[in-house]
C-alpha cells in the first residue's frame, strides 16, 4: 500500500512541476505570442472563416529591441505584407503593432491546380525601455522586415562621462 501512495504523490509532484514549467513559459512568451484573427473584408467571409477553423490562430511575430544611446530601434519580422498593411501607435511606454495579411497566390504545375489564402487581422504590444518622442518615430518595411525608429526623449538618453584613474 505504501508504494502505491508513493506513486500517487510523486505522478502529482511531476505533474505540479510540469505545470508550473509551462505557466513560467506562457509568461515568458506572453508578449511574443500574438492572436491573428479572421479578415474583416465581406468577400473574404467564408475563406477566413475555414482558415480559422483549420489554424488555432496564434502565431509568433518575432520582435526584436535594440536600446541605443540616442534612439530605441524595434524589428519585426513580418513576411508577405505591404507598408501600407501596419498600423503603429506608442501608447503608455508600448509600440503597437496592427496589420492584416491578406495573402492569394494561385499557381498550376503540371495537372495540379493550387490556389493558397491566409487572412488575417493581428496585433502586438511590444514594451519599450524607455520613453521614445513617437511623433519624430521612422518606419520602414523591406524584405519582410520592419524597422520602427524611436528617437529617445531628452532626459532618457544616456550620457557618457570618462572618469580618470589615479
Amino acid at each position: 500500500m505504501a508504494t502505491l501512495y508513493q506513486l500517487r504523490t510523486g505522478l502529482s509532484e511531476a505533474w505540479d512541476s510540469l505545470l508550473d514549467g509551462w505557466q513560467r513559459l506562457y509568461r515568458r512568451a506572453a508578449d511574443a505570442i500574438t492572436r491573428f484573427t479572421p479578415g474583416k473584408r465581406k468577400s473574404d467571409e467564408d475563406a477566413a472563416r475555414e482558415l480559422s477553423i483549420r489554424n488555432s490562430g496564434w502565431g509568433v511575430l518575432a520582435a526584436e529591441v535594440y536600446d541605443g544611446d540616442a534612439e530605441v530601434v524595434v524589428r519585426i519580422e513580418a513576411p508577405g505584407l505591404d507598408k501600407s498593411d501596419f498600423d503603429l501607435q506608442v501608447v503608455d511606454g508600448h509600440l503597437i503593432v496592427r496589420g492584416e495579411k491578406r495573402l492569394e497566390r494561385e499557381r498550376t504545375e503540371g495537372r495540379y491546380h493550387i490556389t493558397e489564402c491566409a487572412y488575417g487581422a493581428f496585433e502586438r504590444a511590444i514594451p519599450l525601455p524607455v520613453e521614445v518622442q513617437a511623433d519624430a518615430a521612422k518606419a520602414r518595411y523591406r524584405h519582410g522586415v520592419l524597422r520602427v525608429e524611436l528617437p529617445k526623449v531628452a532626459h532618457a538618453q544616456r550620457r557618457r562621462l570618462s572618469i580618470a584613474v589615479k
